[in-house]
């Protein structure tokens, strides 16, 4: 028998979230964002599940956008952070890629470069995250240039990212929205704001374009409940077995560095994972998992392959029960919380050895 340690993946849940997100958007386009393996999902059986849901993908770099045209995906395609040099327009034109401008320089490659036939375009403008984007001031030249290169299939798509909206008490979106609102008065194109939490919770973001990325994995991305991303799904559930269970005497520690150290005469089930699988070395005692559908907390030091839980006051374990680590019953961001990271790390960190596993289609 192989290691059970899997992630298990809820094709239904997905096709549910799409669902959701155009519930909540009905007059948007919806763009699904698949960069960095899907949130750690796997980048080509996902963006195949979605092709037929969505208007478009987007991904961060054209790696990640020729991985999937090689594998079959023929939608639209856009880079995120637009081109890292000029050779690169080339390999979009060639691949059918939608191209981000965000600065001078890769403004100037697109006037510079002769290209095979026209790009579609996004311009970002930065209303107030301060990574990437044109200054508003600068958004109505770069339109300009940008129509007067010729290069273009069409009006560039305005577009800004929030970097609060996850924060429903914060200012900063409502005046992100008046600044990108301001930026665009008066040029042509669609227009792209909501990322996940601007999906779900700030509706008069919505725009022409919506980019759900992790709310499409099922994963809420408010620390508080919120009542949309509620009825979200998770795709994910990183599951595995108890590989063995002993007792432990009063005062004896478990695992390395002896962080844990039992109160009572315990009992402690041992799981086959570990942060070679994924789960978080940063877990710290307490941090819940689920036996046999029951809560139980981590008991010691998370090692590369293997974690302990005391069992004691739960009903007899024996080798062989299944354990969830999250996912089903148990949401990524409270492991997550727990472990003093968010939920988007944990997925995006899920290596090649744990196996993905399509549980329902």
């Amino acid at each position: 028998m192989s290691r059970p340690s899997q992630a298990r993946l809820d094709l239904r849940a997905l096709r549910h979230n799409v669902a959701l997100a155009r519930e909540l958007a009905p007059t948007a386009r919806l763009m699904a964002v698949v960069k960095a393996n899907a949130y750690g999902h796997g980048a080509v059986t996902m963006a195949r599940a979605l092709e037929p849901l969505a208007d478009a993908l987007a991904v961060a770099c054209s790696e990640e956008a020729v991985e999937l045209r090689r594998a079959g995906i023929r939608c639209p395609i856009l880079l995120l952070e637009g081109v890292f040099e000029a050779a690169e327009l080339a390999l979009a034109a060639e691949h059918d890629l939608w191209i981000t401008i965000d600065n001078d320089t890769q403004l100037r490659w697109l006037e510079q470069t002769s290209l095979p036939g026209p790009l579609a375009c996004w311009l970002k403008i930065d209303t107030g995250m301060h990574r990437l984007g044109v200054a508003p001031e600068q958004a109505r030249d770069y339109h300009r240039r940008l129509l007067a290169s010729g290069k273009l299939a069409g009006p560039p798509v305005l577009s800004t990212h929030f970097s609060c909206a996850d924060e429903l008490d914060k200012p900063q979106t409502r005046q992100q929205i008046e600044l990108f609102e301001t930026s665009c008065e008066g040029l042509s194109g669609l227009r792209s704001a909501a990322n996940s939490p601007g999906v779900l919770a700030w509706p008069q973001a919505h725009y022409d374009w919506i980019r759900p990325g992790f709310m499409l994995w099922g994963n809420s991305p408010f620390t508080v409940p919120q009542p949309q991303a509620d009825r979200l799904r998770p795709v994910m559930t990183l599951c595995s077995a108890v590989i063995s269970v002993r007792d432990v005497a009063a005062g004896e520690t478990v695992g390395y560095g002896a962080t844990w150290q039992a109160r009572r005469p315990s009992r402690v089930a041992t799981v086959t994972i570990g942060y070679g699988d994924g789960y978080p070395r940063t877990a710290g005692n307490g941090t819940p998992v689920l036996v046999n559908g029951r809560r139980a907390p981590l008991a010691g030091r998370v090692s590369m392959d293997m974690i302990t839980i005391d069992v004691t006051d739960l009903p007899p374990v024996a080798v062989g029960d299944p354990v969830i680590l999250w996912g089903a019953g148990l949401p990524v961001g409270e492991v997550a919380r727990a472990s003093s990271t968010i939920g988007y790390e944990l997925l995006t960190r899920m290596p090649m050895r744990t196996p993905r596993v399509i549980v329902a289609d």
